[in-house]
């Protein structure tokens, strides 16, 4: 049974006495910003009811509370994957609980492979609308409707307002549509072109779970996608993809992720 997010909360508050509104989650390989952070406290998922600790590679498993650019701000250093076994009302539980705490703008980022032939390896892409083909959703069951609807209404979900500041922050970014595959396996050039022909531009494993509680709750949402491989799926361009070449790309471009994520939190 999932705990309930007061407990988590309340572990929570006794690590720090700082009460942000804006959080971030980091994805695969994209860490380099948690170290930037001041006068942190660092809190293990162990040491929080109902979180869980990552065994994808890349994610280090700590909630990380500080300063970044004169704010506030709780950074999920890492997260857990539906492909990893996990329930998903699990991976939307950590979303839930920095709701409760009183987050309620989310910077949601991932590692993810690039579906539109005009994007190349280490692009960043604004989401502005998403695919969820997992074939699950953690808003299933029974609806608190002291959170959120029955119903939830997912017509601009991604916050316009976010994404224009996103691309004032750094001029050349992308921006598409996210899809979002349960894993754990990298899709077959078949899947990727039906993919495409859907319209999705880059596909991954992870962020729709989180994005749908985040919406539910009614918080602001800003996407965004570091393009770590291109998976077209276009016969002459397929290429082999591996859990170190991801984490590799990830890793060069978590830099420019962290000024973008600075830059935008220095405006809100």
């Amino acid at each position: 049974m999932m705990p309930d997010t007061a407990s988590a909360v309340a572990a929570i508050r006794a690590r720090t006495k700082r009460a942000p509104n804006i959080a971030v989650i980091l994805g695969s390989g994209l860490g380099a910003l948690a170290r930037e952070v001041t006068d942190g406290s660092r809190i293990a998922y162990g040491d929080l009811p109902g979180f869980q600790k990552s065994t994808a590679p890349g994610h280090a498993g700590e909630l990380v509370v500080g300063t970044v650019s004169g704010r506030d701000v709780a950074i999920m250093n890492g997260r857990v994957h539906y492909y990893e076994g996990y329930d998903i009302a699990t991976i939307g539980f950590p979303v839930r609980v920095l709701g409760a705490w009183g987050v309620r703008t989310m910077i949601i980022t991932n590692a993810c492979g690039g579906l539109n032939p005009a994007f190349k390896a280490g692009d960043l892409m604004v989401i502005n609308d998403h695919i969820n083909f997992m074939g699950v959703n953690p808003l299933r069951g029974p609806n608190d409707d002291r959170l959120g609807p029955r119903f939830v209404d997912m017509v601009g979900t991604y916050t316009e307002e976010l994404r224009e500041l996103a691309h004032k922050v750094d001029g050349d970014l992308r921006e598409g549509v996210y899809i979002a595959v349960a894993g754990p396996n990298y899709e077959t050039p078949a899947e990727l072109r039906m993919m495409r022909g859907f319209g999705a531009d880059a596909v991954g494993m992870s962020t729709v779970p989180e994005v749908l509680v985040a919406r539910h709750l009614g918080m602001r949402i800003l996407g965004i996608a570091t393009v770590t491989d291109m998976a077209t799926g276009i016969p002459g361009q397929i290429e082999h993809v591996t859990a170190e070449s991801v984490l590799e790309v990830a890793n060069r471009a978590g830099k420019r992720l962290g000024e973008l994520i600075k830059g935008v939190i220095a405006k809100l």
